[in-house]
């Protein structure tokens, strides 16, 4: 039996590896992970992102096993429209806290009598420590979009998954998304880590934030032509 279900528990991993790669994915994630101050923190906010869509995505499947024709054809298409507002509102975000990064400080200090100023660079993990809550959020709401991958995984179940089985293959399918999710965190906030430049990271928000509300509105478009 086991046996049997280890073609679909490897159909799980590679869809969730694959949906993770979505471009809506990575563009609202990259408007949060480049405020990252430490590969501690890119890690938590990968983490929180994959288990807000781990916890939607495992809804949408149980929706979809138990209303199929109804949620196929009446609800999912709404679905994708959630997702183009959401990045619009993060791209305008993101471009709106373009000059309020706040990386370095200059203060004015006494010393010996005199005053002088003193730059010095705040501790950024704790300014931006919520930072993985609004993560959850994000993932959350992009869960509702699985549909593609998810329904591949339901339709290859069919006759053979109960409801229990199909939300295993859904969890397999979810540490495939958290893997990817997590990686590709690593290789966008690490070179900003590294460098620690209030200039760097600003213009690379500014960009992506851009990009987000782009794909925002064509996705928006692309709902309103179906």
């Amino acid at each position: 039996m086991l046996l049997d279900s280890i073609p679909l528990f490897a159909l799980a991993l590679l869809l969730g590896v694959k949906h993770a790669y979505d471009a809506d994915h990575l563009i609202a994630v990259s408007t949060y992970i480049v405020k990252s101050r430490s590969i501690s923190q890119t890690i938590k906010m990968s983490l929180s992102w994959a288990l807000g869509h781990m916890t939607t995505a495992g809804i949408i499947t149980v929706l979809i096993y138990m209303y199929r024709d109804f949620f196929l054809t009446r609800i999912l298409v709404y679905f994708e429209t959630v997702v183009g507002v959401m990045l619009i509102v993060l791209g305008a975000a993101s471009i709106l806290s373009y000059k309020g990064i706040k990386l370095f400080h200059r203060h004015r200090h006494k010393q010996d009598g005199d005053g002088h100023l003193h730059a010095h660079m705040h501790d950024r993990r704790k300014i931006h420590t919520h930072y993985h809550k609004h993560m959850f959020g994000i993932g959350s709401v992009q869960g509702l979009a699985s549909n593609d991958e998810l329904i591949i995984l339901f339709t290859a179940s069919l006759g053979v998954a109960s409801l229990q089985e199909l939300i295993a293959y859904v969890a397999i399918y979810s540490l495939g998304v958290v893997a990817a999710m997590v990686a590709f965190g690593m290789v966008i906030s690490s070179p900003l880590i590294k460098a620690r430049k209030e200039s760097v990271t600003r213009n690379v928000m500014l960009i992506f934030g851009f990009i987000s509300i782009v794909y925002g509105a064509l996705i928006l478009q692309n709902g309103l032509l179906i």
